[in-house]
């Protein structure tokens, strides 16, 4: 058997056919199966864990927007992102410490990838101790206050070429947005002890200094 990629382009193109594919997809999915079962044996601290949940929300609204769009790759690499995120805060040390907060990330996690992946999706539902079919169970909703950034990752470009990127609040003005710059070591290093002529603050697009 092969494993194939549906593209989300117009079905008269070909599809792009891979064995690469099948181990990644393997990969993937043993990923998943990881996590919930270490998901499972997690005492269930009630710590909230604000990063995660937000990410899980965020994806709930992502998956969502693109199933009605019928664009299952993106779908899937909403889910690949929130894996990512979820298997990093398992892997800190207070993760037992937020046992319940994790085990309804997951839980949402593994709605969101029902649709694509029925079988996998039961088999976790059963592990994770939900009731019923995870089919059943309903579409998962995405709290709205929960999905608004609070922050922007900018750019930082430095005589025209990118040196680093930052995080902005969305409020920040133009005097706290440079005094961000300024106390970011790795802009500092990048400056090499040159003094800046001019700072030029794009909103929401790019940060460039010239030196």
């Amino acid at each position: 058997a092969r494993w194939f990629m549906l593209s989300d382009s117009p079905p008269e193109r070909d599809v792009i056919w891979s064995e690469d594919g099948v181990q990644g997809a393997s990969r993937f999915l043993q990923k998943l199966w990881r996590i919930v079962c270490e998901i499972a044996d997690l005492p269930a601290g009630a710590a909230p864990l604000d990063a995660v949940t937000r990410a899980t929300h965020k994806a709930v609204r992502a998956v969502g927007e693109d199933l009605e769009r019928l664009r299952f790759n993106r779908c899937i690499a909403h889910v690949h992102d929130l894996s990512n995120i979820i298997q990093g805060a398992l892997s800190s040390v207070d993760a037992a410490k937020s046992g319940a907060a994790l085990k309804d990330a997951v839980k949402m996690m593994v709605m969101l990838f029902s649709p694509m992946m029925p079988h996998l999706a039961e088999e976790c539902w059963t592990v994770l101790g939900g009731e019923g079919l995870v089919a059943n169970a309903g579409w998962p909703v995405h709290d709205p206050a929960l999905t608004v950034e609070s922050v922007l990752r900018l750019p930082v470009q430095i005589n025209g070429k990118k040196r680093a990127e930052i995080d902005i609040p969305l409020e920040a003005d133009q005097a706290a947005i440079e005094a961000l710059v300024l106390a970011d070591a790795g802009i500092t290093s990048a400056l090499e002890g040159r003094p800046i002529r001019k700072m030029i603050v794009v909103p929401k697009r790019i940060i460039n200094i010239v030196v």
